[in-house]
């Protein structure tokens, strides 16, 4: 084989060999010139970085592990949800057209931003919804947050309201349509580098089939199936965000405020409801009884739209917590913005650590740029310190990453033990098959795996609990439409596997 003298490479050179020899060329320097970039960068790590980029390389043989074995899909089932969904298309599409046909006497595809923009903004006359385009220049919209914008206008409602139903029906036809692999298993690539908290991220398989894996609509999960003689278990650590956050407060701040202080919201993560405790503080007038499952019930109340007490209290504590203002939330959550300032006084009022966090937050941002999670995972954020958007990003930084550096243990926990297949990593949550003969062994040791202790200030022991539901499917299980699907497992579940092929899943959508 010829020798080539890369420092004398040049374009005319290259011009002048055949291209095998070029592809030779490229190779080579692929291989050497990337070890060059690898030495030089690993000579400047440190403690705590040369932990996270080992780490990171532990994920490699359970991520490959994941890749290659894929979930087998229900071919039978997954057919009658699509012709579900065409069927759904085809009805809203005719009822659009009619309203638009009849109504204003035009004739438009709804599947064009072009031609919505001129329904909406010139036939109609109505404001322009405004975003930066791919150039970065401010034009009219008509994405998903216009027109839940747009539908607050009588003549715009019912176009907003199909418009979006046709949007959602269509993501998820695409999603059902993805290209599978010819075992009848669908595949994703997991990227160990993909996000700045450490959250994997997932794409199209190497081989052009599946897609992201980890953003699957529960409607559509059911189309998922565990292999002949194999069981599903889905583990999933219960309020990781929120109990993080009770975690950091409590690091930061016991020592110079005190317990009561700083364990506020840890203790009320800790105390079994987190959303009812929450409740209590935000709406004292409600007629709470002291009996816990009694006051979930008063909790469960209706409180604003569809919304119940305790679900607007997760709503809205969760975008609390990271530094949503009222008006960014009322947006998004359809909450009035003057109950959500009433909402974040009493907040604040019964978990004082949490602003003083954001305060901490925004302390830190200015002297260092430089954030350390407590499993040791250092950030750098490069935005103005003081805008809030790098700060809302800072604030989620931590307890994103917490939860994603606890998910991940247990997932090299159990790619190590080799006692059960790994099929899905989903941020705060791991799919596992086992054989069902096993289950009663196979569970509680997996949960176990999945509680990584870390040890708080003054002594205190910190982890996150898990959850596990286990079925036959990726699905929710319903007694008539999917009996087969994921139910909470509460030490053991005799249920036998129904011939998935042959059920029906008429009002499942």
């Amino acid at each position: 084989m010829r020798i080539i003298n890369t420092a004398e490479l040049t374009p005319a050179i290259t011009k002048t060999l055949s291209a095998d020899t070029v592809h030779h060329i490229y190779n080579g320097l692929d291989v050497t010139v990337t070890l060059e970039i690898c030495n030089e960068l690993l000579s400047q790590l440190d403690n705590t970085t040369r932990n996270t980029y080992e780490f990171s390389k532990s994920l490699q043989g359970p991520i490959l592990e994941m890749s290659m074995r894929g979930i087998k899909v229900d071919q039978r089932r997954k057919a009658e949800v699509l012709a579900k969904y065409k069927a759904q298309i085809k009805i809203i599409s005719e009822q659009l057209n009619e309203i638009i046909k009849e109504g204003i006497g035009l004739d438009l595809n709804w599947r064009s931003p072009a031609q919505l923009k001129k329904l909406f903004y010139e036939v109609l006359g109505l404001p322009e919804v405004k975003k930066r385009n791919a150039n970065g220049v401010w034009a009219a919209t008509v994405d998903r947050d216009a027109l839940e914008h747009l539908d607050q206008y009588m003549m715009a409602e019912p176009l907003c309201i199909r418009l979006l139903m046709l949007r959602d029906l269509a993501k998820k036809i695409e999603f059902l349509e993805t290209k599978i692999d010819p075992d009848n298993r669908m595949r994703c690539n997991f990227n160990i580098a993909g996000t700045n908290t450490g959250r994997l991220a997932s794409s199209a398989s190497d081989f052009g089939t599946g897609r992201n894996m980890q953003n699957v609509d529960r409607e559509e999960r059911a189309i998922f199936i565990a292999d002949e003689g194999m069981k599903f278990a889905n583990l999933d650590l219960e309020q990781a965000d929120a109990r993080n956050v009770g975690a950091i407060c409590w690091n930061n701040f016991v020592s110079e405020r005190g317990d009561a202080f700083a364990g506020s919201y840890l203790s009320a993560c800790e105390s079994g409801d987190l959303h009812t405790t929450t409740c209590k503080l935000a709406w004292p007038s409600l007629a709470w009884t002291g009996d816990a499952k009694a006051d979930k019930g008063v909790a469960e109340a209706i409180a604003y739209r569809q919304d119940s007490y305790r679900q607007l209290a997760k709503k809205l504590g969760h975008g609390t917590n990271y530094y949503g203002t009222p008006r960014t939330m009322a947006k998004h959550t359809k909450v009035p913005t003057k109950q959500i300032e009433t909402f974040q006084a009493a907040y604040f009022k019964g978990y004082p650590c949490i602003q003083e966090w954001h305060k901490w937050v925004k302390a830190e941002l200015k002297e260092s740029s430089q954030l350390t999670t407590l499993f040791g995972r250092r950030r750098t954020f490069f935005g103005r310190s003081y805008e809030d958007t790098t700060l809302r990003e800072a604030i989620a930084y931590s307890p994103q990453s917490m939860t994603a550096d606890q998910i991940d243990t247990g997932l090299i926990r159990l790619f190590k033990a080799n006692r059960v297949h790994l099929l899905l990593q989903v941020h705060d949550s791991i799919l596992i098959q086992f054989p069902e003969e096993q289950e009663d062994e196979i569970l509680p040791w997996a949960m176990e795996q999945l509680k990584v202790h870390i040890p708080l200030a003054k002594g205190r022991d910190f982890h996150v609990p898990v959850d596990a539901k286990v079925g036959f499917n990726w699905g929710e299980y319903n007694e008539k439409i999917n009996p087969d699907g994921l139910i909470k497992w509460k030490g053991s579940d005799n249920r036998k596997r129904t011939v998935t092929t042959k059920l029906s899943i008429k009002g499942l959508l």
